[in-house]
């Protein structure tokens, strides 16, 4: 992170998103291999992790080697939330981030706790950072979007 950058929020998805893939692995455990399967996963959800600054948002990953790949704010173009049933019950949500970037069009933020929270904080500084860098975002009629 820069030294110029203020961090806004950091989060992980939820052990949460495994839960069909721990409950089969209980139910086959007497296999062993299931319970090697359980700990990856668990691993690899729990090495991800979201930081979001006021000028970008940071999506790191991996267990045994690392990957970073950074949003810069000013390239996002609008944001969904959604939640099932079950994350309403466990307070968690999904923020899908739709940008102008070519390597990451779509972002999909899965399982976030206080999601509709996050969603908010990520919108204002979206706005905060268009702002910024005198950036306005045009839809396909050449219309310029607030």
């Amino acid at each position: 992170m820069a030294p110029d950058e203020r961090l806004a929020w950091t989060g992980r998805p939820s052990q949460w998103s495994n839960l069909g893939l721990y409950a089969a692995c209980v139910l086959l455990c007497w296999l062993v291999v299931p319970v090697f399967v359980a700990l990856w996963r668990w691993l690899q959800t729990r090495c991800t992790v979201y930081e979001l600054t006021d000028q970008r948002l940071i999506f790191k990953r991996g267990v045994l080697s690392k990957a970073t790949d950074d949003l810069e704010l000013y390239r996002v173009r609008d944001s969904r939330f959604q939640q099932s049933l079950f994350e309403r019950l466990f307070g968690l949500g999904e923020i899908t981030v739709y940008t102008t970037d070519e390597t990451t069009p779509e972002l999909r933020l899965r399982y976030i706790r206080d999601a509709a929270h996050v969603r908010e904080t990520l919108r204002t500084l979206v706005e905060a950072r268009r702002d910024a860098k005198r950036v306005r975002y045009l839809d396909a009629e050449g219309i310029p979007s607030a």
